[in-house]
Parts: structure tokens; C-alpha cells; sequence
């Protein structure tokens, strides 16, 4: 026992294992009814066939294996053999010896061919009424039957080979496809390691001028005030009051700094209903009007990815209050199978690229997007307007990279 052959399908193997014994059958019907006359006739008839029966228990029986390559070119050669016995003894056994051809699934290789000529020269004689009636005067019939058959079944032969060549082609295509998908997701995810890591040290410098910039500065204020409150009992009441300004600024600019980490509307809603509402609000403050739309089927991602597209989606309309002068401002959130695009385009004033990179906004833009293995395009000119193209990799939540 072996291996399945090349191309051999499941579906066809089943076939194969149940379509000769039907044929089998029939043909034995067949000759009992018609040429068997005597009971030597009728018990030759019954051996064969239960000869040919037991020799296809070694392809047929339930749960067998299909032959290897020495296997098959045995149980094949016998095939031939019974097929030239049964049809000696009656040409009505022809329609068995008929399923030699599909048979030569069970060979390799160039044995295909050998076994479509074996079947083909044997099955010819049925056409000249049997072994009987071959003679020399029958014999071009015959061989006329043999290269007849012979070149049809080799033809049906190459084109089912090229038909299998092809799908194997096919099949080895898809396979190579989504290894390529694998691995171009594997890539995606170790660049956004990789990403993760530069964003952490930069997330770092950021909250540390942050501290620097505003709340140390914050706290050294109010320190003043108290310690001036204390010099000057007096005039404790001012300073106090300062220092409780001073404090409520702080606690507003910390609480900015916590909301720049997660968005509060992420924590309620997915991303493309978050980019809604905070694009309605954002619409009602500055007067502009705003489409959002998502197309593609919206699917959970990890939550850097989620968060910056959001901000990116926040920077781009804050830059178009502040510098596009825009009418309206139209946002498209497209999920596909392996990215996700944001496209923010408005009908402002536009610049040109090339000599204004756009601020400090776009900068955010850029760098927010890169810890995520991002990027972002900008296409505008001046007086047309400007789109910004954020791509991201569209990692499910809980991948872990």
C-alpha cells in the first residue's frame, strides 16, 4: 500500500471504487442471459467474476489505501489480463473491460499512456465479436478499432492531465497567496512592534514636556503664591485665590494630557461611531458642515490603531477650522481586507505641499501614524482644497504582534 496518486480526488477515487463493480455486475448479467447455455458456461462466467471482484478488493475495499506506484502497475497489469479472460470468454464482457480506462487514474506518470494502449487492445477485439472471430480478415478492422480508440483515449487522457496540471497550478498559486498574506501580516505586526517601541519613548518625551511645560510650571506657581500667602498674611485671600487658579489650570491641562492617551469616545463606542461624534461636535463648534461615511465591513482592531486614526481624523478637522476657510468637509472611513484608509478632504483654501508642509498638525499626523506602521499622503494645491490619506494595517483586536 501507498500513497494516493498524483490528481487522484477524493471524489474520484470514490467513483473509481464503486463504478467497475456496477459494470462487473452488468456485464455478468449480461452474459448469463445471453451467452451462457450450458452450466460450464454459467459457472466459468460466475468464477470470473468473482475473481475480478477479489481483485478489486485492492483498491475497493472501504478505508484502503489507493496502491503506491509497484502496487498499481500490478493490480493494473492483472486488470488487463482478466479483462482479455472475460472477453474470451464473451465480448459481452467488454462494458467491464470498458472501465479500464478511468482506471488508469491508479498509474503514474508516463504508465498512464501504456495502460489507455493495454485497455484499448484488448477492448478492440469486442468489436470483431471476440478472440474467436479475430483472424486475418478481421484483422485490420481490429487494428483500426485499436489506434481509433487508442489515440481518443490518450487525447481525453492529455487534456484531463493538462486539466489537472492546471488546477494543481492553481492550487499552489492560492497556497504561495496566503503564505504571502501570512507573512505580510507578520511583517505588519513587527513593524508596529517595532513602531510601539518608538512610540513609547516618544510618548515618554512627550509627557515629560508636558510635566515641564505645564504642570511643574503649574505647581511652582501655586508653591509661589502659597509661600507669598504665608510672607504676607495680609493679603493671604489674593494669593490663595491664585493659587486655586493656578490649581484648576493644572488639573485641566493634566486631564488633557490623560484624554491624549485614550480617547474617552473610544472607551464607548467603535471607532466609526466614535469619528461620527466627534465629527458632529466638531461640526456644530465651528459652523462647517460634515459628511462621515464607512464603507467596507467595520471590524474591532487593536486600540493604537483605533486611536490614531481618530486623532488623526480630530488634527485634520481641527486643522480646517483653524486654516482651511472650507464650506465642507467630507470624511470616508474604508475598512478593507488588510488596511484601513481615512480620507478627510474639505473644499478650503488649500496650499502647496511642496513649499508648507502643513505645521506642526500634519507632523502629529505623521508620527502618530508611523507608531502604528502607517503613513499618511496629503494631496492639495491652493484654491483647491485639500485630502488627507491615512493608511493603517488593519490588525484585529487581540493580535498581538
Amino acid at each position: 500500500m501507498g500513497v494516493r496518486p498524483d490528481g487522484l480526488e477524493r471524489r474520484d477515487a470514490i467513483l473509481l471504487r464503486v463504478v467497475p463493480y456496477g459494470a462487473l455486475v452488468v456485464s455478468t448479467i449480461l452474459v448469463l442471459i445471453g451467452d451462457a447455455k450450458t452450466p460450464t458456461q454459467v459457472w466459468t462466467t460466475l468464477g470470473l467474476t468473482v475473481t475480478a471482484a477479489a481483485w478489486m478488493l485492492i483498491v475497493a475495499l472501504p478505508g484502503a489505501s489507493t496502491p503506491g506506484p509497484w502496487l498499481s502497475g500490478v493490480y493494473y497489469a492483472g486488470l488487463i489480463v482478466l479483462f482479455a479472460v472475460m472477453i474470451l470468454r464473451s465480448p459481452l464482457f467488454g462494458l467491464f473491460a470498458w472501465t479500464g480506462y478511468p482506471q488508469v487514474a491508479y498509474l503514474r506518470g508516463r504508465w498512464k499512456l501504456v495502460g489507455m494502449v493495454a485497455t484499448a487492445t484488448v477492448l478492440s477485439v469486442t468489436y470483431v465479436g471476440g478472440f474467436d472471430n479475430l483472424n486475418a480478415s478481421t484483422a485490420p478492422i481490429y487494428l483500426i478499432f485499436v489506434a481509433a480508440t487508442g489515440a481518443v483515449a490518450v487525447g481525453f487522457l492529455a487534456l484531463e492531465m493538462k486539466r489537472r496540471a492546471t488546477i494543481d497550478q492553481l492550487a499552489e498559486a492560492n497556497t504561495r497567496r496566503e503564505a504571502a498574506l501570512e507573512e505580510n501580516a507578520g511583517l505588519h505586526a513587527q513593524l508596529l512592534a517595532q513602531a510601539r517601541e518608538a512610540g513609547v519613548h516618544d510618548e515618554r518625551q512627550r509627557m515629560a514636556r508636558e510635566i515641564h511645560d505645564t504642570l511643574a510650571q503649574g505647581f511652582t506657581g501655586i508653591i509661589a503664591q502659597l509661600e507669598a500667602a504665608r510672607q504676607n498674611p495680609a493679603e493671604w485671600r489674593r494669593y490663595a485665590d491664585q493659587a486655586q487658579s493656578l490649581a484648576r489650570e493644572n488639573l485641566t491641562e493634566a486631564r488633557r494630557s490623560v484624554e491624549a492617551l485614550q480617547p474617552p469616545h473610544l472607551d464607548e463606542a467603535r471607532l466609526p461611531e466614535a469619528i461620527t461624534g466627534m465629527s458632529e461636535r466638531w461640526s456644530r463648534t465651528s459652523g462647517v458642515p460634515v459628511g462621515v461615511e464607512t464603507t467596507g465591513e467595520p471590524k474591532p482592531m487593536i486600540p493604537e490603531v483605533e486611536v490614531a486614526l481618530f486623532r488623526v481624523a480630530q488634527e485634520a478637522l481641527t486643522n480646517v477650522a483653524k486654516h482651511a476657510g472650507a464650506s465642507r468637509v467630507g470624511l470616508t472611513l474604508t475598512y478593507l481586507d488588510d488596511v484601513v484608509l481615512l480620507d478627510v478632504r474639505d473644499d478650503g483654501a488649500g496650499f502647496d505641499p511642496a513649499v508648507n508642509d502643513g505645521g506642526f498638525g500634519l507632523t502629529s499626523m505623521r508620527q502618530r501614524l508611523l507608531r502604528v506602521a502607517g503613513k499618511l499622503e496629503i494631496e492639495s494645491s491652493p484654491g483647491e482644497g485639500t485630502a488627507i490619506n491615512a493608511t493603517v494595517p488593519a490588525l484585529p483586536a487581540g493580535a498581538q504582534p
